[in-house]
Protein backbone atom coordinates (compact mmCIF):
# COMPACT_ATOMS: atom_id res chain seq x y z
CA UNK A 1 0.00 0.00 0.00
CA UNK A 2 1.08 3.22 -1.19
CA UNK A 3 2.09 5.73 2.13
CA UNK A 4 -0.69 8.44 1.02
CA UNK A 5 -3.09 5.15 0.82
CA UNK A 6 -2.28 3.79 3.76
CA UNK A 7 -2.29 6.85 6.00
CA UNK A 8 -5.92 7.58 4.54
CA UNK A 9 -7.13 4.28 5.76
CA UNK A 10 -5.81 4.52 9.26
CA UNK A 11 -7.42 8.00 9.15
CA UNK A 12 -10.23 6.76 8.34
CA UNK A 13 -10.09 3.82 10.71
CA UNK A 14 -9.07 6.23 13.81
CA UNK A 15 -12.66 9.10 12.34
CA UNK A 16 -14.84 4.90 12.53
CA UNK A 17 -13.56 4.18 15.64
CA UNK A 18 -13.88 7.66 17.34
CA UNK A 19 -17.42 7.61 16.23
CA UNK A 20 -18.21 4.44 17.49
CA UNK A 21 -16.84 5.33 20.64
CA UNK A 22 -18.82 8.52 20.77
CA UNK A 23 -22.02 7.06 19.69
CA UNK A 24 -21.65 4.10 22.53
CA UNK A 25 -20.71 7.22 25.05
CA UNK A 26 -24.08 9.07 24.02
CA UNK A 27 -26.08 5.78 24.19
CA UNK A 28 -24.89 4.64 27.60
CA UNK A 29 -25.30 8.13 28.66
CA UNK A 30 -28.82 8.07 27.66
CA UNK A 31 -29.51 4.95 30.19
CA UNK A 32 -28.99 6.80 32.96
CA UNK A 33 -29.97 10.76 32.03
CA UNK A 34 -33.06 9.79 30.40
CA UNK A 35 -35.24 8.73 33.38
CA UNK A 36 -39.28 9.49 33.34
CA UNK A 37 -40.64 11.08 36.23
CA UNK A 38 -41.86 7.68 38.16
CA UNK A 39 -40.17 4.83 36.04
CA UNK A 40 -38.52 2.39 38.56
CA UNK A 41 -34.84 2.60 38.82
CA UNK A 42 -32.51 -0.40 37.67
CA UNK A 43 -31.55 -2.71 39.66
CA UNK A 44 -34.36 -4.60 41.60
CA UNK A 45 -35.74 -7.79 39.37
CA UNK A 46 -39.36 -8.06 38.73
CA UNK A 47 -40.98 -10.18 40.73
CA UNK A 48 -43.96 -13.04 39.59
CA UNK A 49 -47.13 -13.28 41.60
CA UNK A 50 -47.69 -16.49 42.38
CA UNK A 51 -50.77 -16.19 44.61
CA UNK A 52 -53.00 -14.29 46.54
CA UNK A 53 -55.22 -14.20 49.48
CA UNK A 54 -56.64 -12.55 51.99
CA UNK A 55 -54.29 -9.92 53.24
CA UNK A 56 -51.12 -11.80 51.54
CA UNK A 57 -49.55 -12.22 48.34
CA UNK A 58 -46.61 -14.45 47.46
CA UNK A 59 -43.82 -13.71 45.24
CA UNK A 60 -40.89 -15.16 43.96
CA UNK A 61 -38.05 -15.41 46.56
CA UNK A 62 -35.40 -12.83 46.23
CA UNK A 63 -33.25 -10.52 47.86
CA UNK A 64 -35.66 -7.65 47.18
CA UNK A 65 -39.12 -9.94 48.30
CA UNK A 66 -37.41 -10.40 51.21
CA UNK A 67 -36.74 -6.92 52.61
CA UNK A 68 -38.29 -5.68 55.72
CA UNK A 69 -41.09 -3.20 55.89
CA UNK A 70 -43.38 -1.69 54.07
CA UNK A 71 -42.92 -1.54 49.59
CA UNK A 72 -45.50 0.01 46.87
CA UNK A 73 -45.64 -2.59 44.40
CA UNK A 74 -46.03 -1.77 40.81
CA UNK A 75 -46.76 -2.72 37.54
CA UNK A 76 -48.93 -1.38 34.09
CA UNK A 77 -51.71 -0.26 35.45
CA UNK A 78 -51.21 -1.82 38.79
CA UNK A 79 -50.40 -0.34 42.15
CA UNK A 80 -50.42 -2.24 45.36
CA UNK A 81 -48.89 -1.79 49.06
CA UNK A 82 -46.73 -4.82 50.43
CA UNK A 83 -46.68 -5.58 54.57
CA UNK A 84 -43.79 -7.36 56.00
CA UNK A 85 -42.48 -10.95 55.24
CA UNK A 86 -45.37 -13.23 57.23
CA UNK A 87 -42.56 -15.73 59.03
CA UNK A 88 -45.92 -17.56 60.76
CA UNK A 89 -46.60 -19.16 57.39
CA UNK A 90 -45.55 -21.58 55.06
CA UNK A 91 -43.24 -20.92 52.65
CA UNK A 92 -41.36 -23.13 49.53
CA UNK A 93 -38.08 -23.10 48.96
CA UNK A 94 -38.30 -20.35 45.65
CA UNK A 95 -41.62 -18.41 47.05
CA UNK A 96 -41.91 -15.60 49.84
CA UNK A 97 -45.26 -14.42 51.48
CA UNK A 98 -46.01 -11.07 52.65
CA UNK A 99 -48.43 -8.65 54.15
CA UNK A 100 -50.82 -7.51 50.81
CA UNK A 101 -52.17 -4.17 53.04
CA UNK A 102 -54.29 -3.13 50.10
CA UNK A 103 -54.32 -2.64 46.07
CA UNK A 104 -55.01 0.88 45.10
CA UNK A 105 -55.23 0.23 41.35
CA UNK A 106 -55.44 -2.37 38.74
CA UNK A 107 -55.98 -6.41 39.30
CA UNK A 108 -53.44 -7.98 41.54
CA UNK A 109 -53.14 -12.03 40.26
CA UNK A 110 -51.14 -14.66 39.38
CA UNK A 111 -48.07 -13.82 36.80
CA UNK A 112 -48.42 -10.76 36.84
CA UNK A 113 -44.83 -9.08 36.54
CA UNK A 114 -44.24 -6.52 39.62
CA UNK A 115 -41.59 -4.42 41.22
CA UNK A 116 -41.28 -3.01 44.48
CA UNK A 117 -40.68 0.83 44.71
CA UNK A 118 -40.63 2.76 47.88
CA UNK A 119 -43.56 4.97 46.74
CA UNK A 120 -46.82 3.76 48.56
CA UNK A 121 -48.84 6.50 47.82
CA UNK A 122 -50.71 7.51 44.57
CA UNK A 123 -53.00 10.65 44.42
CA UNK A 124 -52.58 13.82 46.10
CA UNK A 125 -52.36 13.99 49.93
CA UNK A 126 -56.50 14.57 50.26
CA UNK A 127 -57.18 11.37 47.86
CA UNK A 128 -54.20 9.56 49.09
CA UNK A 129 -54.10 10.62 52.84
CA UNK A 130 -57.26 12.24 54.12
CA UNK A 131 -55.43 15.58 54.65
CA UNK A 132 -56.22 18.68 53.02
CA UNK A 133 -53.67 20.37 50.51
CA UNK A 134 -53.94 23.42 48.14
CA UNK A 135 -52.80 23.19 44.90
CA UNK A 136 -50.18 25.92 44.61
CA UNK A 137 -48.30 26.95 41.58
CA UNK A 138 -44.61 27.93 41.97
CA UNK A 139 -42.78 30.55 39.60
CA UNK A 140 -39.73 28.72 38.02
CA UNK A 141 -37.16 29.67 36.51
CA UNK A 142 -38.48 27.43 33.04
CA UNK A 143 -42.24 28.49 34.00
CA UNK A 144 -44.54 27.30 36.76
CA UNK A 145 -43.97 24.08 38.89
CA UNK A 146 -46.85 22.61 40.27
CA UNK A 147 -46.63 22.04 43.95
CA UNK A 148 -48.55 21.03 47.14
CA UNK A 149 -49.27 22.53 50.16
CA UNK A 150 -50.21 20.93 53.54
CA UNK A 151 -50.79 23.54 55.67
CA UNK A 152 -49.80 24.16 59.15
CA UNK A 153 -49.43 26.40 61.67
CA UNK A 154 -45.78 26.42 62.59
CA UNK A 155 -43.25 28.84 60.62
CA UNK A 156 -40.70 26.68 60.05
CA UNK A 157 -41.95 25.07 57.11
CA UNK A 158 -40.52 21.22 55.14
CA UNK A 159 -40.08 21.47 51.38
CA UNK A 160 -40.02 17.70 50.52
CA UNK A 161 -37.98 17.07 47.14
CA UNK A 162 -38.19 13.60 45.70
CA UNK A 163 -35.58 11.91 43.85
CA UNK A 164 -34.80 9.66 40.80
CA UNK A 165 -37.52 7.15 39.83
CA UNK A 166 -40.48 8.55 41.74
CA UNK A 167 -42.59 11.13 41.56
CA UNK A 168 -43.81 13.72 44.20
CA UNK A 169 -46.30 11.30 45.36
CA UNK A 170 -42.58 9.48 46.89
CA UNK A 171 -42.68 12.33 49.92
CA UNK A 172 -46.24 11.62 51.01
CA UNK A 173 -44.69 8.64 52.89
CA UNK A 174 -43.68 11.40 54.98
CA UNK A 175 -46.28 14.35 55.18
CA UNK A 176 -48.84 12.00 57.95
CA UNK A 177 -45.39 12.72 60.21
CA UNK A 178 -44.91 16.15 59.43
CA UNK A 179 -48.63 17.25 59.71
CA UNK A 180 -49.09 15.44 63.02
CA UNK A 181 -45.95 18.07 64.30
CA UNK A 182 -48.22 20.77 62.89
CA UNK A 183 -45.55 21.66 60.25
CA UNK A 184 -46.32 22.98 56.82
CA UNK A 185 -45.29 20.67 53.56
CA UNK A 186 -44.39 22.39 50.43
CA UNK A 187 -44.51 19.33 47.80
CA UNK A 188 -43.26 20.78 44.89
CA UNK A 189 -42.56 19.33 41.28
CA UNK A 190 -39.66 20.39 39.66
CA UNK A 191 -38.55 20.26 35.94
CA UNK A 192 -39.14 17.14 34.35
CA UNK A 193 -41.72 15.82 35.99
CA UNK A 194 -45.31 15.88 34.85
CA UNK A 195 -47.12 18.74 34.80
CA UNK A 196 -43.63 20.64 34.91
CA UNK A 197 -41.39 22.29 32.81
CA UNK A 198 -39.61 19.93 30.76
CA UNK A 199 -35.75 20.12 30.83
CA UNK A 200 -34.30 22.37 27.92
CA UNK A 201 -32.47 19.43 26.83
CA UNK A 202 -34.88 16.66 27.78
CA UNK A 203 -32.03 15.64 30.15
CA UNK A 204 -32.01 14.53 33.97
CA UNK A 205 -29.11 16.75 35.29
CA UNK A 206 -29.06 14.92 38.07
CA UNK A 207 -29.52 17.92 40.76
CA UNK A 208 -27.16 20.08 38.88
CA UNK A 209 -29.86 22.27 37.22
CA UNK A 210 -32.80 21.27 38.96
CA UNK A 211 -31.60 22.69 42.62
CA UNK A 212 -32.82 25.98 40.84
CA UNK A 213 -36.19 25.13 41.33
CA UNK A 214 -35.73 24.12 44.33
CA UNK A 215 -35.00 27.39 45.12
CA UNK A 216 -37.88 28.94 43.56
CA UNK A 217 -39.74 26.70 45.72
CA UNK A 218 -38.28 27.99 48.99
CA UNK A 219 -38.95 31.83 48.19
CA UNK A 220 -42.48 30.94 47.26
CA UNK A 221 -42.27 29.49 50.82
CA UNK A 222 -40.79 32.67 52.24
CA UNK A 223 -43.48 34.92 50.52
CA UNK A 224 -46.47 32.58 52.00
CA UNK A 225 -44.92 32.99 55.56
CA UNK A 226 -42.28 30.52 56.09
CA UNK A 227 -39.33 32.14 58.56
CA UNK A 228 -37.08 29.23 58.30
CA UNK A 229 -37.30 25.97 55.58
CA UNK A 230 -36.10 22.51 56.27
CA UNK A 231 -35.18 20.77 53.03
CA UNK A 232 -35.80 17.03 52.74
CA UNK A 233 -34.37 15.21 50.24
CA UNK A 234 -34.29 11.97 48.26
CA UNK A 235 -31.21 11.35 46.10
CA UNK A 236 -30.99 13.56 43.84
CA UNK A 237 -33.52 15.52 45.59
CA UNK A 238 -30.87 15.39 48.23
CA UNK A 239 -28.54 17.00 46.06
CA UNK A 240 -30.62 19.90 44.80
CA UNK A 241 -31.22 20.31 48.66
CA UNK A 242 -27.29 21.03 49.02
CA UNK A 243 -26.39 23.01 45.99
CA UNK A 244 -29.67 25.01 47.64
CA UNK A 245 -27.76 25.17 50.78
CA UNK A 246 -24.75 26.06 49.08
CA UNK A 247 -25.97 28.48 46.43
CA UNK A 248 -29.40 29.91 47.01
CA UNK A 249 -29.45 33.38 47.15
CA UNK A 250 -31.95 32.89 50.39
CA UNK A 251 -30.05 30.15 51.82
CA UNK A 252 -30.17 32.04 55.30
CA UNK A 253 -33.77 31.00 55.67
CA UNK A 254 -32.18 27.03 55.55
CA UNK A 255 -32.46 25.92 59.06
CA UNK A 256 -31.35 22.30 58.25
CA UNK A 257 -30.82 19.89 55.73
CA UNK A 258 -32.39 15.97 55.74
CA UNK A 259 -30.55 13.80 53.46
CA UNK A 260 -31.78 10.57 52.50
CA UNK A 261 -30.02 8.46 50.33
CA UNK A 262 -28.07 11.49 48.71
CA UNK A 263 -25.93 11.92 45.66
CA UNK A 264 -23.13 12.73 46.50
CA UNK A 265 -20.65 11.25 44.19
CA UNK A 266 -21.99 12.40 40.65
CA UNK A 267 -20.10 10.05 38.46
CA UNK A 268 -20.40 7.22 40.57
CA UNK A 269 -23.89 7.63 40.57
CA UNK A 270 -24.00 7.82 37.26
CA UNK A 271 -22.21 4.97 36.36
CA UNK A 272 -24.13 2.96 38.35
CA UNK A 273 -27.45 3.71 36.73
CA UNK A 274 -25.54 2.71 33.84
CA UNK A 275 -23.86 -0.60 34.88
CA UNK A 276 -28.00 -1.60 36.09
CA UNK A 277 -29.33 -1.15 32.87
CA UNK A 278 -26.35 -3.45 31.36
CA UNK A 279 -24.30 -0.97 30.07
CA UNK A 280 -20.77 -3.24 29.37
CA UNK A 281 -17.81 -2.00 31.79
CA UNK A 282 -15.39 -0.53 29.23
CA UNK A 283 -18.31 1.92 28.37
CA UNK A 284 -18.96 3.57 31.93
CA UNK A 285 -16.22 6.13 31.64
CA UNK A 286 -17.59 6.72 27.90
CA UNK A 287 -20.88 7.19 29.54
CA UNK A 288 -19.33 10.00 32.16
CA UNK A 289 -17.84 12.05 29.61
CA UNK A 290 -20.43 11.96 27.23
CA UNK A 291 -22.93 12.78 30.20
CA UNK A 292 -20.57 16.17 31.10
CA UNK A 293 -19.94 17.04 26.85
CA UNK A 294 -23.86 16.65 26.89
CA UNK A 295 -25.39 18.32 30.15
CA UNK A 296 -22.22 20.28 30.93
CA UNK A 297 -22.49 18.69 34.57
CA UNK A 298 -19.28 18.97 36.63
CA UNK A 299 -19.11 16.45 39.86
CA UNK A 300 -16.91 19.20 41.21
CA UNK A 301 -20.13 21.92 42.01
CA UNK A 302 -21.91 18.75 44.15
CA UNK A 303 -18.55 18.26 45.77
CA UNK A 304 -18.35 21.97 46.52
CA UNK A 305 -21.72 21.93 47.92
CA UNK A 306 -20.94 19.26 50.17
CA UNK A 307 -17.21 19.68 51.22
CA UNK A 308 -17.37 19.70 54.97
CA UNK A 309 -16.24 23.39 55.10
CA UNK A 310 -19.20 24.37 52.99
CA UNK A 311 -22.28 22.92 55.46
CA UNK A 312 -23.54 25.97 57.45
CA UNK A 313 -26.42 23.70 59.09
CA UNK A 314 -27.25 20.77 60.77
CA UNK A 315 -27.40 17.76 58.49
CA UNK A 316 -29.35 14.74 59.07
CA UNK A 317 -27.89 11.92 56.63
CA UNK A 318 -30.31 8.63 56.25
CA UNK A 319 -28.61 6.00 54.37
CA UNK A 320 -27.04 2.31 54.34
CA UNK A 321 -24.52 0.57 52.76
CA UNK A 322 -27.73 -1.51 50.74
CA UNK A 323 -27.70 0.95 48.56
CA UNK A 324 -27.00 0.38 45.13
CA UNK A 325 -27.20 3.69 43.30
CA UNK A 326 -25.69 6.36 45.42
CA UNK A 327 -22.55 4.91 47.40
CA UNK A 328 -23.17 5.13 51.60
CA UNK A 329 -19.51 5.20 51.83
CA UNK A 330 -19.21 9.26 50.76
CA UNK A 331 -22.04 9.56 53.69
CA UNK A 332 -20.23 7.70 56.26
CA UNK A 333 -16.88 9.91 55.59
CA UNK A 334 -18.94 13.35 55.34
CA UNK A 335 -20.54 12.40 58.91
CA UNK A 336 -17.16 11.78 60.11
CA UNK A 337 -15.66 15.07 58.80
CA UNK A 338 -18.10 17.17 60.30
CA UNK A 339 -19.76 15.61 63.49
CA UNK A 340 -20.52 19.09 65.23
CA UNK A 341 -23.44 19.53 62.21
CA UNK A 342 -23.84 16.38 60.94
CA UNK A 343 -25.83 12.84 62.23
CA UNK A 344 -25.91 9.45 60.25
CA UNK A 345 -28.54 7.27 61.11
CA UNK A 346 -27.42 4.16 59.22
CA UNK A 347 -30.72 2.00 58.11
CA UNK A 348 -29.68 -1.64 56.44
CA UNK A 349 -31.33 -3.55 54.19
CA UNK A 350 -32.65 -0.94 52.45
CA UNK A 351 -32.41 -0.04 48.38
CA UNK A 352 -31.62 3.31 47.11
CA UNK A 353 -34.70 6.48 48.67
CA UNK A 354 -36.21 3.39 50.74
CA UNK A 355 -34.78 4.16 53.93
CA UNK A 356 -38.15 4.93 55.52
CA UNK A 357 -39.69 1.75 53.97
CA UNK A 358 -37.11 -0.32 55.58
CA UNK A 359 -37.61 1.18 59.28
CA UNK A 360 -40.04 3.69 59.88
CA UNK A 361 -40.07 3.79 63.39
CA UNK A 362 -36.30 4.30 63.20
CA UNK A 363 -36.22 6.59 60.50
CA UNK A 364 -39.16 8.99 62.21
CA UNK A 365 -37.85 8.83 65.54
CA UNK A 366 -34.70 9.55 64.16
CA UNK A 367 -36.53 12.65 62.21
CA UNK A 368 -38.19 13.95 65.43
CA UNK A 369 -35.43 14.40 67.71
CA UNK A 370 -33.49 16.33 64.47
CA UNK A 371 -36.17 18.52 64.04
CA UNK A 372 -37.26 19.40 67.66
CA UNK A 373 -34.33 22.19 67.97
CA UNK A 374 -35.19 23.44 64.63
CA UNK A 375 -39.16 24.18 65.23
Amino acid sequence: MRPATATAAAVTTLIGVGAAAVAAGRYASDVALRVPSGRPLPGDPRLTVHATGPERITLTRSLASLRPGTYGLEAPGLHAVLGPVLDRVPHTADTVVRRLERVELGVLGPGVRVRLTPQLHRGTPVSALGLAHEDVEIPGELGPLPGWLVAGPRSTWVIALHGLGTTREHPLNLVPFFNRRKIPVLVPAYRGDEGAPASPDGLAHLGDSEWRDVDAAIRYAVRRGAEKVVLHGWGTGAAMALRAAAESGVRDRISGLVLDSPVLDWEATLRNLAAARHVPGPLLPLAVRAAQARTGVHGDRLQAASEPGALRVPVLLLHGPDDTIAPWERSVELAARRPDLVTLQTIRHAPHAAMWNAGPVRYEEALRRFLTPLL
